[in-house]
């Protein structure tokens, strides 16, 4: 879509109100101009890569994992909420360059899946900062919570959630006429476009942003800590660990949110100018592309960073990849076959790193 999350008044419009007495014609040119050249690129690389991912994703979890813990669980919902997110991406790619031109049913639908899979995709990385967290710094009590059926259980929960979330999205985005083309965008009533607005953005901005590093923030410190006190040589790659998922979820997913604060608050700031609301058209659309290729990541943090996941997926490739495969993904052997990952011991107490490799 052109900007899925508008904070200018041009998504914000009713049927019998002339848009273009909102939208300054060099802000439209600008920013369709720069989606038709560039969006189109960028969309397909992140659905190569994303689609390629999480599809190992799933085939692993289903294939060697099958399910034998909650963070199994997790992880297979995870790629589902980026799944939902890359099937998404052919319509982008058109629209990015054309009007749309599926139809109202289908900007709807496509309008639902995206936000469906934003606000999953968001809550099941905390679920599995949660996880984590348990598993290290409450490990015996962990052994009673997480299990397949509460990881089930949650995940049901969590999607609901999500689509709840997400039904503002449903309800409100159609099929509509701006600047003479054919947009698939946000239409709400004009006696409350604003507060609409700004709804969508704060809570776009608290689920997506604000909420997942609070409990990211708290999780982790009391992970490393735990970490730090005992005696376990695969500690500073844990650590190293935790800080690069922190960092790569930040710097993905914070520019988006802080040009939507922005976008928001434009007369505030006084960035209502012409130029001003051009270079925001286009911001908004180079870091929701940014965020949106944060699933092409999450694979790679929440996935293969782990011992066990890359010995499965080792296993696979030197089953249907043949010999040449390791020349090409060495990065998947670094680590012996043989070698697991540690788990709790019930004579020791320790706690389970492998929670977080």
């Amino acid at each position: 879509m052109d900007n899925l999350l508008n904070g200018t008044d041009e998504a914000f419009t009713t049927t019998e109100f002339d848009y273009d007495s909102i939208v300054t014609p060099c802000q439209a040119k600008a920013v369709q101009n720069f989606g038709s050249n560039v969006l189109p690129t960028l969309y397909s690389l992140v659905f190569i890569f994303g689609l390629l991912g999480n599809m190992l994703v799933v085939l692993i979890l289903i294939k060697y994992k099958r399910f034998k813990s909650m963070t199994d669980i997790y992880l297979l919902n995870l790629a589902i909420s980026d799944l939902l997110f890359i099937f998404s991406l052919p319509f982008r790619i058109y629209y990015a360059a054309n009007d749309w031109v599926f139809g109202d049913a289908m900007c709807k639908i496509h309008s639902g899946i995206y936000f469906l899979g934003f606000y999953s995709g968001s809550f099941f990385i905390i679920l599995l900062t949660i996880d984590r967290y348990l598993a290290i710094v409450y490990a015996v009590f962990a052994l009673k919570a997480r299990t397949v059926l509460y990881g089930i259980i949650t995940s049901i929960i969590t999607w609901i959630l999500a689509l709840l979330a997400s039904s503002p999205g449903i309800v409100f985005y159609m099929e509509q006429m701006e600047n003479d083309r054919k947009t698939c965008s946000s239409h709400f009533p004009l006696q409350s476009h604003f507060a609409w607005n700004k709804f969508f953005t704060l809570k776009l901005n608290f689920i997506g942003l604000i909420f997942p590093m609070m409990v990211m923030t708290f999780c982790y410190a009391r992970i490393i800590n735990t970490l730090l006190r005992c005696r376990n040589e695969k500690k500073n790659k844990a650590v190293r660990l935790i800080f690069i998922i922190m960092i790569v979820y930040f710097l993905f997913w914070a520019p988006y949110n802080i040009v939507l604060l922005l976008q928001l608050f434009q007369s505030a700031l006084s960035l209502d100018k012409c130029d001003n609301l051009s270079s925001l058209g286009v911001a908004v659309q180079v870091t929701e592309t940014l965020a949106v290729a944060h699933c092409c990541i999450n694979p790679v943090i929440y996935a293969f960073a782990g011992e066990k996941f890359r010995k499965y997926t080792m296993i696979f490739f030197r089953k249907h990849g043949g010999h040449r495969l390791p020349k090409y993904c060495g990065f998947l052997y670094r680590e012996p076959l043989e070698r697991t990952s540690s788990t709790y011991s019930h004579s020791t107490g320790e706690q389970d790193i492998s929670a977080v490799l």
